[in-house]
């Protein structure tokens, strides 16, 4: 545990993750896209499923941070087990402690403020005893077990409100994206607004952070929905291009589902980024030789099959931009979309480096495999998944963003070298 869980506690903790104060910027949706004021230069998406995404993640951060880059970054997005991670070192990113290195600024405490709390929650089962105690409880759901569960572990109270408010060059922000089950829109939810573009936003919502984290990381159907009851005053209106926003019952109460139902990888508010970063642990499509034909398992098969194919566009999509940026002029706007894609499938040698912390191997391919539930991994597994993140992050970007770097030297858990 990060901080003693009676009442005085708490208040330390909260306390210690509570915002720093600096001015915010309006951002207004039209037809889904976003006009946004901030200058955002370089964007991360941490996309994937549960505990899995949460550690490979880790991983990802963990070299960023060692590069010099993690200080860089204006916007932080995330779906699914990425926002548990995102939400962890939003709450903890004013007590990292910056020091000056040939490759920038480094967070030095970054393993004691973010890495320890993700791995002490990837010790413990949440999903059986929030599906058993959501199923027998007649006053809360296994969502609402969940929440609790996170708040408990990791966040303390903290709302959205106790984020840092960005502040370019300092604070990036920190955008959670979930997806409306009512108006089949993404919802983003960060300090500065909730919005979901056909019913309106929410200037500074005061939402429990676990909440939002929930939401954001509810895997359908067992931990979907995540329920908001809202007052419908709070909101505001794009002008006439939200077409729902007259209908109060769009803004007294969301119910939303995992952010990666509409956007698998946290990419769409990353599109005006110079430099876009993507560390992504989702689940491949499992090859089955003889697949269900009776209507319900096999209505499951397809919507992954449909769920593959969008990822798959997505990613094509983005892969190509990158390499058009590495042939394009400079000063042209192809030139100036670089970023680098990291996922758990991706094999380390197609990156065609000299040198690799890893190489490909049986364990490295077996971690796409692993299971994306909320319960205990082994030290073994947990090990494994970081490192495998970090190994991929430094050859994703010495391959795309920052050629001169050097490879990295050493584990950040040795124990379980890959």
């Amino acid at each position: 545990m990060i901080w003693p869980q009676n009442e005085t506690g708490r208040a330390e903790g909260m306390r210690l993750i509570r915002r720093h104060p600096c001015s915010r910027t309006r951002i207004k949706l039209l037809g889904g896209g976003s006009q946004m004021a901030d200058d955002i230069g370089t964007g991360l998406a941490l996309s994937g499923g549960g505990y899995r995404a949460m550690l490979f993640g880790l991983g990802s951060l963990w070299r960023l941070n060692e590069m010099g880059w993690l200080s860089k970054l204006d916007m932080i997005t995330s779906v699914s087990g990425g926002s548990i991670l995102n939400g962890v070192l939003a709450t903890r990113w004013m007590r990292l402690q910056w020091e000056t290195r040939p490759v920038g600024r480094v967070a030095t405490n970054f393993a004691s403020e973010v890495a320890v709390p993700i791995q002490d929650l990837a010790s413990r089962t949440l999903d059986v005893a929030a599906g058993l105690e959501g199923l027998l409880s007649l006053f809360s759901t296994i969502s609402d077990k969940i929440v609790e569960a996170y708040d408990k572990y990791l966040f303390y109270g903290a709302t959205l409100q106790d984020l840092p408010a960005f502040e370019a060059g300092k604070n990036p922000r920190f955008l959670f994206y979930a997806t409306s089950l009512q108006t089949g829109s993404s919802v983003r939810m960060e300090q500065k607004r909730l919005a979901d573009y056909k019913v309106g936003e929410i200037p500074n919502p005061k939402l429990s952070l676990a909440r939002v984290v929930a939401a954001s990381s509810a895997f359908p159907p067992v931990l979907s929905p995540v329920e908001f009851k809202l007052e419908p005053e709070l909101w505001d209106s794009f002008g006439d291009t939200a077409p729902l926003f007259d209908n109060v019952d769009y803004r007294k109460h969301l119910i939303l589902t995992d952010g990666g139902v509409y956007d698998n990888m946290g990419l769409q508010a990353l599109e005006r980024c110079h430099t876009r970063l993507v560390s992504d642990a989702g689940a491949p499509l499992d090859m089955q030789h003889d697949p269900a034909t009776e209507w319900t398992r096999q209505a499951v098969r397809v919507l992954d099959i449909v769920t593959e194919q969008t990822r798959a566009l997505r990613r094509g999509e983005l892969i190509a931009q990158f390499q058009r940026a590495r042939t394009a002029a400079p000063g042209t706007a192809d030139a100036a979309r670089r970023g680098g894609y990291w996922g758990i499938t991706t094999k380390i040698g197609a990156y065609g480096l000299k040198e690799t912390l890893a190489r490909d191997s049986d364990v490295t391919g077996a971690l796409q495999l692993i299971r994306t539930r909320l319960n205990e991994f082994s030290p073994k597994e947990q090990g494994q998944l970081i490192n495998w993140g970090y190994a991929l992050t430094d050859a994703a970007m010495r391959a795309w963003v920052v050629p001169d770097a050097t490879c990295a030297t050493a584990w950040p858990i040795a124990e379980f070298a890959l």
